[in-house]
């Protein structure tokens, strides 16, 4: 059993400790790779973000470091739990959708009935698609819903995303490389040649180890949301892998991380004044149940506003989100303009220059010309 540390911690503390865990202070990742695979999953409803949330993690990279890396494989961008698009290591695919999609598809069998989706008639989609998609070649969604029309399965109404979710569900489809911001359709087994296969006890054991390991200082709840697994085999998961981890309690909660994590509380967690520009969407405030730890209730509505799902990018200062940012245009052109929370003082001398460097590593990232 992993001993709880004796330590009293403060918000920011535990954002700080966060922020270690993600590859978002200290060495970082040395390659994109290694990254998506250190985080298990990482958000990737929007692409651009996830591109970013990928170089801020991986130090000196660029857009077409990520980029390259989602045309050659090395990564996939699907849809492994939730319903939501991430970025996962592409033998980590499988296995995770053998443990997910079923709770999903099961999910969406009402909105099927509504939209005359039977198990016929995604069969019928799924031996067109394949055939479109034989022999290594790759499709465009539009492409892709031609084939679905010429096999008699209309696309009308919401219905031709819902038979291509249910293909990539099934692991008979991936979506690929890039074309322009749009990612083509291939055949899962041309493009995935390497996928392990775990049984669902030890895959979530598995899963549940490596999200505490790269999101910690989190809880059994968290990764139940985050992932979709059912809190009691989540429990269960947990008494499997314990012993791999630390544990700390905050405000009454027990919470685990990685012990090189958790002995970073030895000399001080670092980034006290660390001033990050993280994407929308970024795991770090997404990744987790209960978001108020990194972000003040009171500002919650400031991310997303009206609740409409989309997250704006923050500026994360200390362990803590203290605002949000702006971009407008690409590469070394982009103008990059904070907007702190507190719209009076905004931000102070210190983190307003970090702010300025933040912005020259993105605009550095987005650029397509030589360092």
């Amino acid at each position: 059993m992993a001993a709880v540390l004796p330590t009293r911690l403060s918000r920011a503390v535990m954002g700080r400790l966060r922020l270690a865990s993600q590859g978002l202070t200290g060495a970082g990742f040395g390659s994109v790779p290694e990254a998506v695979r250190s985080m298990t999953a990482l958000q990737a409803q929007d692409l651009r973000a996830s591109l970013w949330a990928v170089g801020q993690r991986v130090p000196g990279s660029r857009v077409a470091d990520v980029r390259a890396a989602l045309d050659r494989g090395e990564i996939v961008r699907s849809w492994p739990m939730r319903g939501t698009l991430h970025l996962l290591a592409p033998e980590d695919l499988r296995w995770i959708l053998d443990i997910t999609s079923g709770r999903l598809i099961k999910a969406l069998a009402g909105r099927h009935r509504e939209l005359g989706i039977s198990a016929a008639d995604v069969d019928a989609a799924a031996e067109a698609a394949l055939l479109r998609v034989a022999g290594g070649a790759a499709a465009s969604r539009a492409e892709l819903f031609q084939t679905f029309e010429e096999a008699g399965q209309s696309t009308a109404g919401q219905r031709g995303i819902h038979l291509l979710t249910m293909l990539c569900q099934r692991g008979w489809l991936v979506q690929g490389p890039l074309a322009g911001n749009q990612q083509l359709v291939v055949a899962f087994d041309d493009w995935i040649k390497d996928s392990r296969r775990l049984d669902r006890a030890e895959g979530i054991a598995e899963w549940l180890l490596r999200y505490l390991r790269s999101h910690g200082p989190a809880t059994e709840r968290d990764f139940a949301w985050w992932s979709g697994i059912p809190l009691t085999e989540t429990r269960a998961a947990l008494a499997e892998v314990r012993h791999q981890l630390a544990a700390v309690e905050f405000e009454g909660a027990r919470y685990w991380l990685a012990p090189e994590t958790a002995a970073l509380l030895d000399d001080g967690v670092p980034g006290q004044r660390t001033v990050l520009a993280l994407p929308g969407f970024d795991e770090f405030v997404l990744g987790y149940t209960d978001r108020s730890i990194v972000l003040p209730a009171q500002h919650a509505d400031k991310i997303v506003p009206g609740g409409n799902g989309v997250f704006k990018k923050t500026i994360v200062a200390g362990g803590q989100v203290v605002g949000t940012w702006v971009s407008r245009g690409n590469g070394r052109g982009a103008v990059v303009v904070p907007e702190p929370f507190d719209g009076v003082n905004g931000l102070r001398p210190a983190a307003l220059k970090s702010f300025e460097l933040q912005a020259a590593k993105y605009r550095r990232f987005l650029a397509v010309d030589a360092p």
